[in-house]
């Protein structure tokens, strides 16, 4: 089973202050079409791929499409709250790693026993994710 990568879209887009706030939906589908690769190649030195990837978008970008190789989710509330859900169901189940820099989410997420690391890993930018 494939592993799967979770990524928190509204984290992810607001870590980079490139003006994302004047359309939202178009930064989340930007950084959508920039995980494409990461479907196949995995995330390097932490997850190799193939692996499934599963954009979880919240507020003004739920009408965000899903695309071959990214699963969008738009959440009903919460974005945060999602991702812990979806988390919860793969426990257990296959490897599970959550993208966000949001601590609290971090520390939700490690408690259901997946991994986490942060913007970076997915924005192609080195560097070792937030503690």
């Amino acid at each position: 089973m494939l592993p799967v990568v979770i990524v928190d879209a509204a984290n992810v887009v607001g870590s980079v202050p490139d003006g994302w706030w004047r359309d939202r939906p178009g930064a989340a589908r930007r950084l959508r079409d920039a995980l494409v690769p990461l479907a196949a190649e995995g995330l390097p030195g932490l997850v190799d791929g193939p692996v499934e990837l599963v954009l979880v978008v919240e507020g003004a970008a739920r009408g965000v499409e899903e695309v071959p190789g990214v699963h969008v989710v738009a959440a009903p509330g919460s974005g945060d709250d999602r991702i812990v859900e979806l988390a919860a169901e793969e426990a257990g189940k296959r490897r599970c790693v959550v993208v966000t820099a949001d601590r609290e989410l971090r520390s939700r997420v490690r408690a259901l026993g997946a991994e986490v690391t942060g913007p970076s890993s997915v924005r192609g930018r080195p560097g070792p994710p937030p503690a």
